[in-house]
């Protein structure tokens, strides 16, 4: 018999159970919290937005727990609050476009990483010129060691950049039929 929550909905499907802990495992191995990925994992497979009550009685969550989890999901811009006529209840319903939620996320987070980083490997190879030349053998062999290493960080950081820029510049295109045919959907004709 299928567990129902407070407010008559009927419980988890054991497929939503499943995908729900699969993408909360996937989304803290990202550096979030485990239960943005399943609240939001609930939220796209459900055929309806639904309340902050309905997810913590899916999910058996505390009503603090959901209401950060929803405030962090909205300000990534992946959850959004949604209108119902009648019903004077907030509810909520899951971004569906995954690759702009994952461009979001690489402007927003990694590419925001990756250049402070290069900031700083520039910073540091700055640095390293005012030293070149002065010292003694030793100091001027450790100059030229963390100059090569440190050069070798920026050209992998300044290529990651390069790649984030070009991943993001392909979120312009419809990427649906490419995705569909990756993900084994329907291939074209």
């Amino acid at each position: 018999m299928a567990r129902t929550t407070t407010t008559g909905r009927p419980g988890l499907w054991p497929s939503e159970v499943l995908v729900t802990d699969a993408v909360g495992r996937l989304i803290e191995f990202w550096g979030f919290k485990r239960n943005m990925g399943r609240v939001w994992a609930v939220l796209y497979l459900s055929t309806e937005p639904l309340t902050a009550q309905d997810l913590r009685d899916l999910l058996g969550l505390s009503s603090g727990a959901v209401s950060m989890t929803l405030h962090e999901l909205g300000r990534w811009g992946v959850v959004k609050k949604v209108w119902i006529q009648g019903d004077r209840r907030d509810h909520f319903a899951a971004e569906v476009a995954l690759w702009r939620m994952i461009s979001r996320v690489l402007q927003e987070r990694e590419r925001t990483e990756v250049v402070a980083a290069i900031e700083s490997f520039e910073e540091a190879m700055r640095a390293l010129e005012a030293r070149r030349g002065s010292g003694d053998a030793r100091d001027r062999a450790r100059v030229e060691l963390q100059t090569a290493r440190i050069r070798g960080l920026l050209d992998l950081a300044r290529m990651g950049r390069q790649l984030i820029e070009a991943l993001l510049s392909t979120a312009k295109l419809d990427a649906g039929p490419l995705s569909r045919l990756l993900l084994g959907g329907s291939r074209p004709s």
